[in-house]
């Protein structure tokens, strides 16, 4: 089997006219009035929930109230003291698995599509994905209107050899059928909370 670098080579070698890349500088991308309105929208109809968190509320009691019946919490977070399961001292991606509730931080929202950039801090990110319930804690004054945008922000962790990814709402799914399927490949569900600056 070649390597990425054998067949990235025969590619090039037989490209036979070559274009210069386009000049995106003066592209025109969507802008919103209130770019944390417009997220809280299109979250709602990507099937995620949104809760902006008053100042001095614990987060923790918040997500017990959300959540009462949830056994096992996933998180790493330093202030979520009701995690029950830390994805950096776990032996393996695995053990994981019976999450009902994952907590993880996201760096930024984009209002165009709902996404949230999330970076893995964490030694298994597979709590990302394992989890029956995803809760994101995300800064409500980091929001930027667009994927143009969103894209300049991208910051990778070093330790975690630069894994990052968008998460917008549960995962869902309509292929069989064309039944809409909540938790197909991820997530059942997908919160929000916007934490004041």
């Amino acid at each position: 089997m070649a390597n990425k670098d054998d067949i990235l080579k025969k590619y090039r070698a037989n490209v036979r006219e070559k274009f210069d890349m386009p000049d995106l500088s003066d592209i025109k991308a969507i802008t919103y009035p209130n770019p944390l309105v417009q997220f809280a929208k299109m979250s709602e109809m990507v099937g995620g929930q949104v809760i902006e968190v008053d100042p001095g509320r614990d987060v923790n009691v918040l997500i017990r109230e959300l959540f009462p019946d949830a056994k096992e919490i996933a998180s790493n977070l330093p202030e979520i003291t009701i995690a029950t399961r830390n994805p950096d001292t776990v032996g393996r991606a695995r053990d994981l698995n019976g999450t009902d509730v994952g907590i993880i931080r996201g760096k930024f929202g984009v209002a165009e599509n709902a996404c949230i950039w999330i970076p893995q801090t964490m030694k298994e990110k597979a709590v990302m994905f394992i989890s029956e319930n995803l809760v994101i804690l995300l800064p409500k004054s980091q929001i930027v209107n667009n994927m143009h945008e969103a894209y300049k922000r991208i910051e990778f962790d070093k330790e975690y050899d630069g894994y990052g990814t968008f998460i917008s709402g549960p995962s869902k799914t309509a292929d069989i059928a064309q039944v809409l399927v909540m938790g197909a490949q991820a997530a059942r569900s997908a919160t929000i909370l916007l934490l004041p600056e």
